[in-house]
């Protein structure tokens, strides 16, 4: 079934998100009234809730951070030099080849997909090759097991990338099991989405997945951000979450096997997963608190309110200079934009960098025949232009930077924060709904407090800044006029219907 025919049938199930006025239930409260369709307690004048039943959208964070928990957070102290940038996507991959092949001890790869092209096929031969090496070798790859099982979106029927794992098994003497996770019963309300592989005592974190374009094989490539991070604490939390609060599940099952079980047959055993997932957290027993000096803190959230959430809005909250953001998909959480628009109206200077949307990797050519998941750069366009409306004076004072990036026909996948000279967060969380709701994130946060790794910190967001225009007039974005025939067509059809910010959810 296709993507929109999921949409539209879960979208159909849930009437309240097409308009109607159905609130939440509220447990009964002494003194409660109700005053323009909100229940207040009387004793305190509070509003509770104002959200429809139907899809699990997000709850606007508490908007007052009554003291920061970031100096609450346990993380894993660092020398300066432990922490390096990979320039490049084909440098990621020059790297990644090298450390599989001088590994001892262990490796595991995570990622949302390994895909069955040329760059997959050298790192899956690289693995095989140091397994056949070092039979001692601890290999586990973890992709998300929905993504493996299909082929490419709009590319029609195709096998997926688990009948590629299963004829490699059978051609190697040499095991390197392939576990596919899934996070959700439907691959449309949540993946895999961790990032960050471990080789020996590094921990390679990326928000890239691993085929042709995101490790700039062959002549394209998909710009992201690449760190190592020296640090044997950090590889053994990352190693222990896997080992276990992932590979124990019952959820999850090797790809790389024959006849794996059907996505139905595991459905109990997938929401039990989800539910586990909740509760777990990197271990950081080993680590510190705020102690003055350069750390790395692993986070991990699903669902929301998560910890890794709540982190990425006290980080903007905690902004006083300079704010930073990356995010390939301009489509901000509630919670997030509440903070930015707080950030700018106490003087935060505030940079966003965003692909353009022709830069956007779900975005095809006009020429080319319509479809639908080509609509969606223009979604994204369509609400950065609304955030820019809303925000043009700022703009015109400089106070608040929107750059787009643009470099040929290569795509751009950034994400991050980085919080006036002291905080930065690596993470594959798009800042986006589902992120916030759907998918397993995880991300790092690297607290500098003695601006130990200032220079190369602004290095890379020197070097992020290369192939962006800066945003001057709100007007300078396309309107809906300026739209290909069927995408003017599609997103008129879906704002007829409502069933628009159900997508912005989901997608």
């Amino acid at each position: 079934m296709c993507l929109v025919h999921r949409v539209r049938r879960f979208y159909c199930r849930f009437p309240a998100v097409r308009g109607q006025t159905k609130r939440r239930a509220v447990r009964s409260q002494p003194a409660a009234r109700i005053k323009s369709g909100r229940v207040y307690d009387d004793q305190r004048c509070s509003r509770v809730s104002s959200y429809p039943v139907g899809f699990p959208i997000e709850r606007p964070m508490q908007s007052t951070f009554r003291r920061s928990t970031l100096a609450a957070l346990r993380g894993f102290a660092l020398p300066s030099d432990a922490i390096s940038i990979v320039p490049s996507a084909a440098d990621y991959r020059r790297c990644l080849l090298e450390k599989i092949a001088s590994a001892t001890r262990r490796i595991y790869i995570i990622a949302l997909y390994l895909q069955q092209d040329e760059a997959g096929q050298e790192i899956l031969d690289a693995l095989y090759a140091a397994k056949a090496a070092r039979p001692e070798l601890d290999v586990v790859v973890l992709v998300d097991w929905f993504r493996a099982q299909r082929g490419l979106i709009g590319a029609g029927r195709q096998p997926g990338n688990s009948t590629w794992y299963q004829a490699q098994n059978l051609e190697y003497d040499e095991e390197v099991p392939i576990y596919g996770v899934p996070v959700q019963t439907r691959e449309l309300f949540g993946v895999l989405h961790l990032k960050g592989s471990v080789i020996d005592d590094c921990v390679i974190y990326s928000g890239a997945s691993i085929n042709n374009v995101y490790l700039h094989k062959l002549d394209k490539y998909r710009l992201d951000r690449y760190h190592l991070i020296e640090s044997a604490p950090l590889a053994d939390s990352f190693e222990h979450l896997v080992q276990r609060e992932i590979l124990p599940s019952a959820a999850v099952h090797r790809l790389d096997l024959q006849s794996p079980p059907s996505s139905r047959s595991l459905r109990s055993e997938i929401r039990a997963f989800r539910s586990d997932l909740k509760r777990a957290t990197y271990d950081t027993s080993a680590g510190d608190k705020e102690n003055g000096q350069l750390r790395v803190i692993p986070l991990l959230g699903v669902g929301p309110r998560n910890s890794l959430n709540r982190v990425i809005c006290d980080l903007i909250a905690s902004s006083k200079i300079q704010l930073t953001i990356c995010t390939p998909y301009f489509n901000l959480p509630v919670a997030v934009t509440r903070e930015v628009n707080r950030a700018l109206k106490r003087g935060v200077k505030v940079d966003i960098i965003i692909g353009d949307k022709t830069a956007n990797d779900f975005f095809i050519d006009p020429d080319e025949p319509f479809k639908v998941i080509s609509a969606l750069p223009y979604l994204y366009e369509i609400s950065l232009r609304r955030f820019a409306h809303k925000h043009q004076k700022a703009i015109a004072q400089q106070r608040l930077n929107v750059h787009l990036w643009k470099h040929g026909d290569n795509t751009f996948h950034l994400k991050g924060i980085w919080v006036d000279q002291r905080y930065t967060l690596l993470t594959g969380n798009n800042l986006n709904p589902r992120a916030f709701n759907l998918d397993l994130e995880n991300g790092l946060l690297i607290d500098d407090p003695q601006g130990q790794w200032t220079d190369p910190r602004e290095a890379e967001i020197a070097q992020l800044m290369r192939n962006t225009q800066r945003v001057n007039q709100y007007d300078e974005l396309d309107t809906l006029a300026n739209y290909p025939e069927g995408v003017r067509k599609f997103l008129k059809r879906v704002s007829r219907v409502r069933v628009e910010r159900l997508l912005y959810r989901i997608l």
